[in-house]
């Protein structure tokens, strides 16, 4: 297999367009160090996304998002960060790179952007890119020098093309995946304003309660109206929070261990199975989650055993908007502390209510735990055909290959 220098059979820019908005210049939308970092490809579906800023007639010249590019990020604060790349999937009037990021446009007589994408995310391409970063300590960047150098193996352009759809197809069901789960996210949230901040529940003739005159209570302690019937606690009522704790120690395994950005690894061990509200004691203090599996959870973290049936999918709505920062304790590392979450004022329903609210929802939140687990299968054989596709271990059938 031939290898050419990626600088032979494309050109290479290195953006220098800011976030900012300055006079005079054309307001244009931005796709930052995120927007590559997260996605497998970049298209029309995530315009709206895209932040504001402004550019100039050379910076849009030369940084306009155009079908077939590869962008990928050019310097972090850690080796594993750079070199990371996207696909640029559609054609875009007024998206333009923004700074931290390369801009890779491929000579189509020789190179196909899904091949060089994919090729990008691969064990080879991200050793060649930490032994040729510059930088130690604070931040790591690739030079146009290193990018130019990086050695692409070249296959016919026709196979190049049939790994590039497969991949392509990969990950367009992942991101419809995602999709669906987002649009399941906003219904459910959706049901719980509905019955529990709009008070709208199906009443006992299946009408929403407020709305068909359901009598409603002023409480003293929440300084609102309540449907009658109804009362005010605190969080306490309704769950105990444990700490959660190291899991270094432990060996890999199926149980995932959550903390604030969500799963960590899995190991051998769990530390609680069934229905929990995690939240965050130290570091990014508003990301509640909602569990409902065997589970660890790391020492920055609190989880939480329900006291009351039903309740947990209610709990997790009910405080997940909360600005917890406005009761941080930290001196520092921004900090919470059990009693503080213990004291928070929270309407009380019916029992019966949420159970009913319980049994709604359930089929929502199995629905999007299927997809997530697809998702996470599907990331898997694209990163294991990946690395077969590309040193020719699996060869591609031209009739599947457009499946």
């Amino acid at each position: 297999m031939e290898k050419y220098k990626l600088g032979d059979i494309a050109t290479v820019e290195i953006s220098g367009v800011d976030k900012k908005m300055k006079d005079g210049e054309k307001e244009i939308r931005l796709c930052n160090f995120v927007d590559v970092y997260y996605n497998w490809a970049i298209t029309t579906a995530r315009y709206d996304s895209f932040m504001f800023a402004s550019a100039n007639p050379n910076e849009i010249s030369k940084f306009q998002l155009k079908k077939g590019q590869v962008a990928l990020t050019k310097d972090s604060e850690t080796r594993d960060d750079i070199g990371i790349p996207t696909y640029i999937a559609d054609d875009f009037d007024d998206v333009i790179l923004g700074y931290h990021c390369a801009l890779i446009t491929p000579n189509k007589a020789f190179l196909d952007g899904r091949y060089l994408n994919a090729l990008l995310h691969t064990d080879y391409a991200k050793k060649y890119f930490a032994c040729n970063a510059s930088g130690s300590g604070q931040r790591y960047a690739l030079s146009v020098e290193a990018l130019n150098s990086f050695p692409v193996p070249i296959i016919p352009l026709r196979e190049q093309k049939r790994i590039g759809e497969i991949f392509s197809a990969l990950d367009k069901k992942i991101e419809l995946n995602r999709q669906i789960n987002q649009n399941l996210e906003a219904m459910t949230k959706q049901l719980y304003d509905y019955w529990f901040v709009q008070f709208d529940f199906p009443n006992e003739e299946g009408k929403p309660y407020k709305s068909s005159g359901g009598e409603m209570v002023w409480n003293e302690k929440l300084k609102r109206k309540i449907p009658k019937g109804w009362d005010n606690c605190t969080l306490e009522y309704f769950l105990t929070i444990k700490n959660g704790r190291d899991h270094k120690h432990l060996a890999e395994g199926v149980y995932p261990v959550y903390g604030s950005g969500g799963e960590m690894r899995r190991v051998n061990e769990n530390l609680y199975r069934g229905e929990s509200v995690l939240m965050p004691r130290k570091g990014t203090l508003n990301n509640i989650m909602y569990v409902d599996e065997a589970f660890w959870t790391v020492d920055t973290m609190f989880y939480s055993e329900m006291k009351v049936p039903y309740c947990a999918k209610y709990i997790f709505f009910a405080i997940k908007d909360i600005d917890f920062t406005r009761w941080d304790s930290g001196t520092g590392v921004p900090s919470m502390t059990a009693s503080t979450l213990y004291n928070l004022p929270m309407i009380k329903p019916h029992k019966d209510l949420l159970k009913r609210f319980d049994k709604t929802i359930t089929p929502i939140f199995y629905k999007m735990k299927q997809i997530r687990v697809e998702c996470e299968e599907l990331t898997k054989q694209r990163d294991e055909l990946l690395p077969l596709l590309m040193n020719g271990q699996v060869s591609v059938n031209s009739d599947l290959s457009h499946d």
